[in-house]
């Protein structure tokens, strides 16, 4: 496999990665990447002032990350490059103010039922995998994952849903925000085709992607081929490893000049 040039896909301490965007070109060199994209959930990284912009020597550009509901499945969207416009930033406001809801809603059962304190205040950015760490640090449960498969996850007993974006707003929230658009993971999904079905709206299918099992890219590569879309990639780095997954150079140089478009 080609050595990634970039990582289009990573979380910093905006929303529930590990890394700040001062560690960022660190991480990035540690890993041979000189391209980043920053897509925080539901947030665009306010400490970046420009859609693209150079940080010791590493690439960075300004993204976001977007779950939106089709109906049929939850899916996320990638927006890169992004300029925020008063759609945008008030969706991503009120994405923020129902993270924090559903957080403190999730923390109350979780402390009801273990009858443990979290010591937890729920800020802008808040997803799951805060409340996990908090868990596993309060000993009351064997660990993150744990607190994952037994309490917080899907159909588990403190689970809260999200009042999230319907797919078609999502889309025209991000399109009017970014040169490039992109479906995220594709074949994590309960139907990675019918979530594929959806990319013909989009710029580009995220390609390269470290899936925790083998996988068949084919179904991803005839929609990159039949729609001509650009094939993105990244780590999904929530922790402080970049470079797990990425495009080659040559994908970038495409990515680049896309971006450059608008």
């Amino acid at each position: 496999m080609e050595q990634p040039a970039a990582d289009l896909h990573v979380h910093t301490t905006v929303s529930d990665g590990t890394l700040t965007i001062d560690e960022l070109p660190a991480a990035a060199t540690r890993a041979g990447v000189e391209w980043v994209a920053v897509t925080d959930h539901d947030r665009i990284h306010p400490e970046l002032d420009a859609p693209v912009t150079d940080r010791d020597g590493i690439t960075i550009v300004r993204g976001i990350e977007l779950r939106v509901e089709t109906g049929d499945q939850r899916l996320d969207l990638l927006g890169y490059g992004v300029e925020p416009t008063d759609a945008l930033v008030a969706e991503c406001d009120r994405l923020q103010q129902d993270r924090i809801d559903r957080a403190r809603e999730i923390i109350d059962c979780v402390e009801s039922r273990l009858g443990v304190d979290l010591d937890l205040d729920p800020q802008p950015g808040i997803g799951r995998p805060h409340i996990a760490r908090a868990i596993a640090e309060s000993d009351a449960a064997d660990g993150y994952q744990e607190a994952f498969d037994d309490l917080i996850g899907n159909d588990c007993p403190c689970y809260v849903a999200r009042e999230i974006t319907s797919f078609d707003r999502g889309v025209d929230l991000l399109t009017e925000a970014c040169p490039i658009v992109a479906l995220a993971h594709p074949l994590r999904y309960d139907d990675p085709t019918g979530a594929l079905d959806h990319a013909a709206a989009l710029d580009a299918v995220e390609r390269y992607y470290p899936y925790d099992r083998a996988v068949d890219h084919t179904v991803v590569d005839d929609t990159i081929k039949t729609h001509d879309l650009l094939a993105t990639g990244g780590s999904d780095a929530h922790d402080r490893t970049l470079g797990r997954a990425g495009p080659p150079a040559a994908i970038v140089s495409q990515f680049r000049h896309q971006l450059e478009k608008r």
